[in-house]
């Protein structure tokens, strides 16, 4: 898959069994799955892993649409290689592949995708399938500087080590160019989305004011999920030998609020949008972070991290 010829993918390398989590907005699903009832339940439902691993999306939606826009400002997909590292039920790749790019899928979860290929099978279409593999990010089994980008949307908050799977990315990322985009959790929106356990009990949902806590406070209610400080990036960067290209922020699709209100689902995309123009936008959902490995072929990795 990779440019040049042969395959981007280490055979030899049997992945890993760290927790990685899927992204949580997913690309195009066939007409019928698009008006799945059932679809939609799941999307909005915690399952068993939820906490752990993170709730993917089983419909694509506006806000989905609206992150591959963005992020499509900063990285061109027709022709690139590109990975959606936490890929879910694998509708992101999907839509990388609509939009021209080779892909590949990674996630931890053995049934996430399954999930993913059967919905592949079930797209047609022409063009290759995208490979879809079990790993983690802290162990990517890719071959070094073979892709054009890679992507991490909603997911690096729930590895085991951020500043580990980093610098695994810049590893497998082309130099001088190669590009990653980041969308992680912000730690001054207002409600924390992962969900909160109360003593051993996990609650789902959109939790408020849980991200403004002390950090005692919030790593005890969310132990399973990391929310970032605008600073955070600089460090995590630094540790990765990574260069921020750009450090934004974006605020959600409210799909959910449009299924029900399509009105005041309107009110407050036009609202919280033109907020991402402002110094508004530091209350946003999720940071928006596109990191660049420079250097040439010989440019050498940070030895280790402070991650």
């Amino acid at each position: 898959m990779a440019r040049g010829g042969g395959s981007a993918i280490r055979a030899s390398d049997p992945g890993s069994s760290r927790p990685l989590a899927a992204g949580h907005g997913h690309a195009p699903v066939s007409t019928a799955e698009r008006g799945s009832a059932t679809d939609r339940r799941r999307d909005s439902a915690p399952s068993d892993d939820a906490a752990r691993l993170g709730n993917p999306s089983f419909v694509w939606r506006f806000g989905q649409e609206r992150r591959l826009a963005i992020l499509s400002r900063f990285v061109s997909l027709r022709g690139a290689l590109v990975l959606d590292l936490g890929c879910g039920v694998g509708e992101y790749v999907r839509a990388f592949q609509r939009e021209g790019a080779r892909a590949i899928g990674l996630d931890i979860e053995p049934q996430r995708l399954a999930e993913a290929r059967r919905r592949q099978a079930g797209a047609g279409g022409g063009g290759a399938p995208a490979a879809l593999v079990a790993a983690a990010g802290e162990r990517l089994p890719l071959r070094d500087g073979c892709l054009d980008v890679a992507v991490l949307n909603e997911v690096i908050e729930h590895v085991s080590d951020d500043a580990a799977t980093l610098r695994e990315v810049r590893r497998v990322l082309k130099p001088g160019g190669g590009t990653c985009v980041i969308f992680a959790p912000n730690r001054l929106y207002p409600f924390e989305t992962h969900g909160v356990y109360i003593g051993r009990r996990y609650v789902f949902g959109n939790i408020p004011l849980v991200n403004w806590l002390p950090d005692v406070a919030r790593a005890r209610l969310v132990p399973h999920a990391r929310a970032y400080r605008h600073g955070d990036w600089e460090r995590l960067a630094r540790s990765a030998g990574l260069e921020i290209v750009h450090h934004g922020y974006v605020y959600p699709g409210f799909d959910n609020v449009a299924a029900r209100w399509p009105r005041i689902a309107s009110i407050l995309r036009a609202a919280c949008y033109r907020a991402e123009g402002t110094p508004a936008a530091r209350l946003g959902l999720s940071h928006f972070v596109v990191l660049r490995r420079g250097g040439g072929p010989g440019a050498r990795a940070p030895e280790g991290g402070d991650g």
